[in-house]
């Protein structure tokens, strides 16, 4: 939990915390109403996510996949802005280029 009252944060240097895995989420920071990470597939990884209790967003830094959403699809790439409601199932696939997303969780208050 952050005990600082800001912080600012360097994409490059959250990208360097990663270990090179084909999946991988590094949190980097942790909130009573949010937490944020950065999220890596390799190209063909298979995302295994399960629904979330919080509210999502999504930004990709880099790659290009399809987003399913339910029984709906978004092909998304770097500069999409994606938002995905508490509890709602939703995955990657067809990760045609290795994607690295921002990712942030808001908890209700």
């Amino acid at each position: 939990m952050s005990e600082q009252p800001w912080q600012v944060f360097n994409v490059e240097q959250l990208q360097a915390r990663l270990t090179g895995a084909p999946v991988e989420y590094k949190e980097f920071l942790r909130a009573p109403a949010l937490s944020c990470g950065i999220y890596h597939l390799d190209k063909g990884a298979t995302d295994m996510q399960t629904p979330h209790d919080e509210d999502e967003v999504y930004y990709v830094l880099s790659g290009k996949a399809t987003l399913k959403i339910g029984e709906e699809t978004q092909e998304v790439k770097a500069g999409s802005v994606l938002y995905v409601k508490a509890t709602e199932t939703h995955s990657f696939f067809e990760i045609e280029d290795a994607m690295t997303l921002l990712v942030f969780f808001a908890s209700a208050v």
